[in-house]
């Protein structure tokens, strides 16, 4: 049994920290960049991300499949990673830089490149996650691969959090004043030059982790792509539907708190700023989160580690939520943060336990029809993520437009102001719960069964 040395681990960890640098400015930043540096109406985007969405229904598992049946002297997934990573690094700068466009030219650039960003996030996102069973088969150092990977990712999302509001303030020219009360073309010039330094960082640490890794297992995957043929494999893995809904559930509660905090702290508390002391804590729960696999694993299964994972993240929304309400606009943003600690725990060692589970799926679905189509399973990570996106962006979006929002307006209406802490303390608690319900219903690679998936699967190597 192939065990990975520890300087491999982290080789690979490390670029889950680039990744994370464009999943953070795209997830967190660009609907505020959008709405309230270039002025595009919430209704547009309302309409845009769903379409991206369809389009990624097409592209993640045909990407998939390429991978699959790619064939190199470097493996089969290293080169992609560092092809996706460079160009997922030059749309995230055009992205976040117009070159001076406006009105509909403008609503078309920003269109196709949140397409692109899709695309290009694809080609390095499926290769790098498809990477995890092919290091070990061993459930412990899987765990401690995924567990590795995931406290990098934590760390990439940190970086972005609490530095963005701090750098976009200082490129944009305004360092030391509210971030809020910033115009337009000072955030565009802010986000514009840190996004030039997060795309750096991702294409450096995507380097870092295909130099530092080599690939075991590959299995050559020769039929021929066909979409009927990927769906069919989806379809056929009823583990993997069952996982893709309830992780998109959870995942779309904490998307919402990383994409609908921005505006809770500009329109709500009147300094985004503020996110950088708030986004802190909830670094310091995503970096301590990396221990709670390891060790609860020593005396829990898996199953049990990741209902714990999301009553720790329901608890920590429900203490944010009851603090939040009690003091408005006066809330403390270290007592939030408290409570945030406890919340990225629970998400933390949840992404891990996700990871690993996706892993199960790819044994078990060749466990059940005889092939492994491992990077295709593991396009469906990707999808669902940002599946979990679109459903954060449609609620968001929606109240945003019902409720009369206005990028380009100092101060929001009263209505505004509502939906948006509802959006941050309500939305994801209800969202981890059902989620919970969901997985302790319907998920069985567990226990027995799984040891049974996991020997069929050995036996065959």
């Amino acid at each position: 049994m192939n065990k990975v040395s520890l300087r491999e681990k982290l080789g690979y960890g490390v670029g889950a920290i680039g990744l994370d640098l464009s999943y953070g400015m795209f997830y967190s930043y660009l609907s505020l960049y959008l709405t309230n540096a270039l002025g595009i109406k919430p209704a547009f985007l309302l309409i845009i991300t769903p379409l991206a969405r369809l389009w990624d229904g097409f592209n993640d598992p045909m990407m998939g499949m390429i991978v699959d049946k790619t064939k190199t002297k470097m493996g089969k997934y290293r080169p992609w990673i560092f092809i996706g990573a460079l160009l997922n690094a030059i749309v995230l700068c055009l992205l976040f830089n117009n070159p001076g466009l406006s009105g509909t030219a403008l609503s078309v650039y920003a269109a196709v490149l949140y397409v692109f960003w899709g695309m290009t996030n694809t080609l390095a996102d499926i290769p790098f996650w498809s990477m995890v069973p092919s290091f070990a088969s061993e459930e412990k150092d899987r765990n401690l691969v995924s567990t590795i990977a995931r406290a990098f990712s934590g760390l990439g999302q940190g970086i972005v959090s609490i530095f963005t509001p701090i750098a976009v303030a200082y490129f944009g020219g305004v360092a030391g004043s509210k971030l809020d009360a910033m115009g337009a073309e000072n955030l565009r010039t802010g986000f514009g030059k840190w996004s030039l330094i997060m795309a750096a960082g991702l294409v450096v640490f995507a380097l870092i982790s295909v130099l530092s890794t080599k690939e075991r297992r590959i299995v050559e995957n020769n039929e021929k792509f066909s979409f009927k043929a990927a769906l069919n494999v989806i379809k056929s893995n009823d583990q993997l539907l069952i996982f893709m809904l309830f992780a998109m559930i959870s995942n779309a509660g904490f998307y919402m708190t990383s994409g609908i905090s921005s505006y809770y702290f500009t329109s709500v508390l009147g300094d985004l700023k503020l996110q950088s002391s708030f986004t802190t804590m909830g670094t310091v729960g995503s970096v301590l989160s990396i221990l709670v696999v390891p060790i609860c694993s020593k005396f829990m299964n898996n199953r049990t580690i990741y209902k714990l994972s999301l009553c720790m993240a329901t608890a920590g929304y429900i203490g944010m939520a009851i603090v939040g309400y009690a003091f408005g606009e006066n809330v403390s943003v270290t007592l939030l943060g408290v409570f945030y600690i406890l919340t990225s725990l629970g998400t933390g060692s949840m992404f891990v336990n996700q990871t690993v589970m996706l892993a199960d799926c790819v044994d078990y679905g060749e466990y059940k029809s005889g092939k492994r189509n491992q990077s295709l399973t593991f396009s469906m990570k990707g999808f669902l993520q940002k599946m979990a996106y679109t459903v954060q962006a449609i609620i968001m979006y929606s109240a945003f437009t019902v409720t009369g929002y206005d990028g380009e307006a100092l101060v929001q209406t009263a209505q505004a102001k509502s939906a948006i802490s509802f959006l941050m303390f309500i939305v994801p608690p209800v969202m981890m719960i059902v989620s919970l319900i969901i997985f302790s219903k319907k998920y069985k690679i567990h226990g027995e069964f799984k040891q049974e998936v996991l020997k069929a699967v050995s036996e065959k190597s």
